[in-house]
């Protein structure tokens, strides 16, 4: 499979965490699990790590905080793989503020959420990608997760921001393969844009299509496995990359036990790794849900 540059010289390729943000009992970001968690990732032979986004509980920290989160694991990577950040805001100003944050500490790339709680239409999200786009020398990922925003960027907006030089990618997490397609399609004559899959039982059909790799939350829990369905594929031996990718599904499906991300959490306590709590009001997940959790672990191998 051919990977092409984009403008910016970066592509965004191969499997991403999404990566949890750990938190002490009183919700602080706790540095040392965060640190410990990122070799996990990278022993686990992840292609890059993606912070302060949905997995990460965005919505939850303030600027400063998510300073300290980005620093930490620049400090912590040391160059090792690329450093994406999310920089989601309701309002443009908000979103341009984050990312020049994310610049100062020079991360690889951030990626853009489209706003939530408000709707706006396609030409007010062109707008507001492209200023943001405007505000950063970075590489730009749009993000698009309609099951959390209620906003869906549309595959012809897709097409047009790709025109702008470091817009270079996007995150699908519809969970609608059409719509990942369509956005490959459309954008499949320009070698400096590619197409990251969002939703983790989906990065195999993705990868079929064209997508370069996946922004996965599941890599959390089992780096080495999502990793396997990228290299896999790319090595060509297809039945390999189909097998990780079923072997995958059910800690992915499993996400509906518990509020998100509360099973990626619980499910790396379970490993034995730090993770802490949830922000509240997303709680821990009961004894009952912790038991259905575990029986998912042990039957993927993953837990004994």
């Amino acid at each position: 499979m051919k990977v092409t540059e984009n403008k910016s010289g970066f592509t965004p390729r191969g499997i991403i965490p999404a990566v949890i943000t750990p938190l002490t009992a009183e919700e602080k970001f706790n540095e040392k699990a965060m640190r410990k968690l990122v070799n996990y990732l990278i022993n686990g032979g992840v292609h890059g790590l993606f912070i302060t986004g949905t997995t990460g509980e965005f919505y939850g920290l303030t600027p400063e905080e998510k300073r300290e989160i980005i620093q930490v694991t620049m400090d912590e990577v040391k160059g090792r793989v690329p450093v994406y950040a999310g920089t989601n805001g309701i309002t443009t100003r908000e979103s341009v503020m984050l990312t020049q944050l994310a610049e100062e500490c020079k991360v690889d790339a951030v990626s853009v959420l489209t706003p939530m709680f408000v709707t706006p239409n396609q030409d007010q999200l062109y707008k507001h990608f492209k200023d943001i786009a405007a505000s950063t020398s970075l590489p730009v990922i749009l993000y698009n997760n309609p099951p959390k925003t209620g906003v869906n960027l549309a595959p012809a907006t897709v097409a047009k921001l790709a025109e702008i030089p470091n817009i270079v990618s996007i995150k699908d997490s519809s969970g609608d393969l059409t719509l990942t397609a369509e956005y490959i399609r459309l954008t499949q004559g320009r070698e400096d844009f590619s197409v990251l899959m969002g939703r983790d039982t989906l990065i195999y059909g993705a990868l079929l299509y064209g997508a370069t790799g996946s922004i996965a939350s599941c890599a959390n829990v089992a780096p080495r496995l999502c990793a396997d369905i990228y290299e896999k594929y790319i090595a060509g031996d297809l039945e390999g990359s189909l097998k990780a990718q079923f072997a995958l599904a059910p800690l992915r499906i499993a996400f509906s036990i518990g509020t998100f991300p509360a099973v990626i959490k619980e499910s790396l306590i379970l490993l034995g790794i730090e993770a802490g709590p949830c922000m509240d009001p997303a709680g821990a997940m009961t004894h009952s849900e912790r038991e259905q959790l575990s029986k998912v672990l042990i039957e993927m191998g993953l837990l004994k």
